[in-house]
């Protein structure tokens, strides 16, 4: 069925290639995109290099067809979120936004409230190749109000880790080590089997007092997935409307005051250094924690962990309780075309984007970051198949994954979330306190009446 937006995508694109072949032999099409990515270290160099590939890949297919096309690409990232996101904002402001962020999916609701970024379903054909072979919930992600913003740059997931050696020192064999993630998603080892576990460690001085259960030294979305542990819902799939079920909530803030009151984990380690962390987990001073699939690239690189399946074995988060499950959140990276530039401007940056995401280029980035594919077809790719962590965290871990809602609430639901989980875990507030008091901020705040409360 012909629809008036495949009218003016045909429209559209017929304009672009006029504007290309009809300046004739003298003049050549040029353009210069930007791309700039956040949260990007060394091994993501391809989050930006990916752009400048498809730009040669794009030439050179212009080339082949005798039309003039030359692409300049502007690449720029920044190791952290907030400083990326501010240089966005300042640039947006003053009308140079770059014409390409790579950001997490969070970006979406807000930037397109904004007006800072445009559906990319506006300049691609979403049935054509490779759009068509990315993940269904990948796409779903990507999307806001009905509409595809973005593309998904890469995906991952959140996994739970143990220490080989100080499970055998414990009493488990190899064969129950192996079976373990097979029990941790069946919900028949729970977060507290876990601390159980974690106090044997310690009792037998295979680790410090406070390192049984180690996890994520700062706030972030990883601490959503005890909530859903324990039974929580962030957002109702009927409605979609933000939800904070107190029983949960009350669930997770108590789980943390036991590991504490168990001295598996320290009243004081939110704050612990990055560097140190990764390195005490890396190195077997630590007996379970949690992070992320792209950890792995650290642990066997700056942390000198020789053989990762030798040492470590890793499973979705444990279920709470009965009334949870076991989980892993997915935190996708995705593409997005800003409304920098004119209209040809805009499809030849949605046009590098879709190359960006053909399988044998988004699996350079997922093998040299430790990420997951974006597509089932990253499967038949040599460098990916062939990738022991790529294929094993795809298969254990991704079917499960969520990732959190597009919703420009979420920020401040989470704040008072945080607040009741860091005031429980420090000793300051009980259980009860702190889930009062989030729920009196909820309802008396800014999304009185716009959060479902349980």
């Amino acid at each position: 069925m012909v629809t008036t937006k495949s009218v003016k995508r045909i429209l559209k694109h017929g304009l672009l290639v006029a504007s290309m072949t009809c300046a004739g032999l003298a003049y050549a099409a040029d353009y210069k995109i930007s791309v700039v990515a956040g949260g990007s270290g060394p091994n993501d160099s391809y989050r930006v290099d990916a752009i400048e590939m498809a730009a040669d890949l794009l030439m050179k297919e212009a080339a082949a067809k005798g039309e003039p096309l030359h692409i300049t690409v502007e690449k720029r990232s920044y190791p952290d979120w907030d400083n990326f996101k501010q240089a966005v904002t300042l640039a947006a402001e003053s009308g140079k936004a770059p014409n390409i962020v790579v950001t997490g999916h969070e970006d979406i609701a807000s930037w397109a409230q904004s007006g800072l970024i445009v559906p990319i379903e506006d300049y691609l054909d979403m049935a054509s190749w490779p759009i068509n072979s990315l993940y269904p919930n990948l796409l779903k992600v990507a999307s806001f109000n009905g509409k595809v913003y973005g593309l998904p740059q890469d995906t991952e997931a959140r996994p739970f880790f143990a220490w080989k050696n100080h499970l055998k020192q414990i009493g488990y064999t190899d064969k129950m080590i192996e079976a373990l993630p097979n029990k941790v998603k069946s919900g028949d080892y729970t977060l507290y089997s876990m601390l159980n576990d974690a106090k044997k460690a310690q009792d037998k001085g295979l680790v410090a007092p406070g390192y049984g259960f180690y996890p994520r030294p700062t706030s972030g979305p990883d601490y959503w997935q005890f909530y859903v542990s324990f039974g929580g819902q962030v957002q109702d799939p009927k409605t979609g409307r933000l939800v904070f079920d107190k029983q949960a909530a009350l669930k997770t803030y108590q789980f943390f005051i036991d590991a504490v009151k168990m001295g598996v984990t320290r009243k004081n380690h939110l704050g612990t250094p990055w560097d140190q962390w990764y390195h005490e987990v890396a190195t077997g001073k630590v007996a379970f924690w949690n992070g992320g699939t792209w950890h792995y690239a650290r642990y066997t690189s700056k942390e000198g962990l020789k053989d990762f399946f030798a040492n470590i074995q890793f499973s979705l988060i444990p279920a709470g309780d009965k009334t949870g499950k076991a989980n892993t959140l997915s935190h996708p990276v995705v593409y997005l075309i800003t409304k920098q530039g004119d209209d040809a401007q805009k499809e030849i940056a949605a046009k590098l984007v879709a190359i960006a995401s053909e399988p044998r280029i988004n699996a350079l980035h997922a093998i040299k970051s430790a990420h997951l594919g974006i597509s089932p077809q990253e499967a038949n790719i040599g460098l990916y198949r062939s990738d022991r962590w790529a294929t094993a965290a795809t298969a254990r871990l991704l079917p499960y994954a969520y990732a959190m809602p597009n919703d420009t609430d979420l920020g401040n639901l989470w704040n008072s979330y945080w607040k009741g989980l860091e005031a429980a875990w420090s000793g300051k507030k009980t259980a009860q306190e702190a889930v009062t008091d989030a729920e009196k901020e909820i309802r008396g705040g800014n999304l009185a009446n716009r959060v479902v409360i349980r």
